[in-house]
């Protein structure tokens, strides 16, 4: 059966997660550092960004602001239509729990924990959870399961502070610097969990980087400079983590 030009449009229209308009922030001080300069972005649902730019550049800011861990000191942004920079500290910590999923450049794993149990802080105050083993089975740790974080090495650490990040089945999972503290090997193996997660939960991604070579495995392209976006590209071929070249 044939589309129609509605359907068509229909099918091919994104679905805007998030929006932000003339997101500003101004950290006070004797000499105040403008981190972000009315930056405008649109993020679409199960889309990857990679987020480019030198250190300082405003890239870190802007994911903070986004995961709702910092306010902005001008502009909005919407998720999913929902004005968040409108919202009180219990509505703020109510959209981190349910919609947002953080991995950072350092694991932040509890050394007493196995990894199950790392994961499982998780999964145990979410709304529709995977379990623990669902989780570092879909990064590729199921056989790691009872391990303590002293017993894995950095990639595997790595992976499960990403099963942690992905076990609520976030909206959004923000990565900031994923595999800066890894080897290019390594690094291809904790990304090629992160692109796992995206494709299959549909969760709308953004990696920030520093790393150009990781441009060629996103959807779209954002670099900063001086607390703006300079450019925005589309990639209309996707390579896969292990095809990139370090």
């Amino acid at each position: 059966m044939q589309m129609t030009q509605t359907q068509r449009s229909q099918v091919a229209a994104p679905i805007e997660t998030f929006r932000a308009e003339a997101l500003t922030k101004v950290y006070p001080g004797e000499t105040p550092v403008h981190a972000l300069r009315g930056v405008d972005l649109e993020m679409y649902e199960g889309e990857l960004a990679v987020l480019l730019g030198p250190s300082g550049s405003g890239k870190s800011t802007l994911l903070n602001i986004l995961g709702g861990l910092d306010q902005p000191t001008a502009g909005h942004f919407y998720f999913r239509g929902r004005d968040v920079t409108k919202f009180d500290q219990e509505e703020l910590t109510q959209y981190r729990r349910d919609n947002v999923g953080f991995v950072f450049q350092f694991y932040n794993l509890i050394p007493s924990l196995t990894a199950r149990e790392n994961v499982a802080l998780v999964t145990e105050i979410a709304q529709h959870p995977m379990t623990p083993d669902e989780a570092l089975q879909m990064v590729g740790l199921g056989h790691r399961l009872d391990h303590f974080p002293a017993q894995l090495s950095g990639g595997e650490q790595q992976r499960v502070a990403i099963a942690r990040a992905i076990a609520k089945r976030p909206s959004v999972l923000l990565c900031d610097e994923p595999t800066g503290a890894l080897d290019s090997k390594t690094g291809i193996v904790v990304l090629q969990a992160i692109v796992r997660a995206n494709q299959e939960l549909g969760t709308t991604t953004a990696v920030i980087t520093h790393n150009a070579v990781m441009a060629a495995m996103a959807d779209r392209v954002i670099r900063f400079a001086d607390g703006n976006i300079s450019s925005i590209e589309r990639n209309t071929t996707k390579l896969k983590p292990e095809d990139l070249s370090w």
